[in-house]
């Protein structure tokens, strides 16, 4: 789950810079959230991410126990061009990890929070 500010933009950047599909929301009017569920995949077929709006809440600290969130991709480098084509923002482009080979790269969402392309190596 993450916390977001802005629940309209975050779906949009998971939807329309990464390919997800928003699968589904619900208000919760007495607790003043939003929840939407985002993914590949439906529920059923795979993981998929809950973005949390909480109405009155408008900035969060990302913490330092936060991570990021990992994505398999085919080609690290063609994703982070297409992430930049649609207006995202790439901090690390496509390349060997530290003390490794596989390829990675990693952008950012709208709040700041990391997504990892880890690229596909075939086994």
């Amino acid at each position: 789950m993450l916390r977001v500010t802005n629940l309209d933009r975050s779906v949009a950047f998971y939807r329309d810079v990464l390919g997800m599909r928003e699968l589904r929301r619900q208000d919760y009017s007495e607790g003043r959230f939003t929840l939407a569920f985002i993914g590949y995949q439906s529920e059923t077929e795979g993981a998929v991410l809950e973005l949390t709006h909480n109405w009155d809440t408008h900035s969060y600290e990302l913490g330092n126990a936060y991570g990021h969130v990992a994505l398999e991709v085919d080609d690290a480098a063609a994703a982070c061009a297409l992430v930049k084509e649609k207006g995202g923002k790439v901090v690390r482009e496509a390349g060997p990890m530290k003390h490794g080979t596989t390829v990675i790269a990693f952008v950012e969402d709208p709040d700041g929070y990391k997504i990892e392309f880890i690229e596909h190596r075939p086994q």
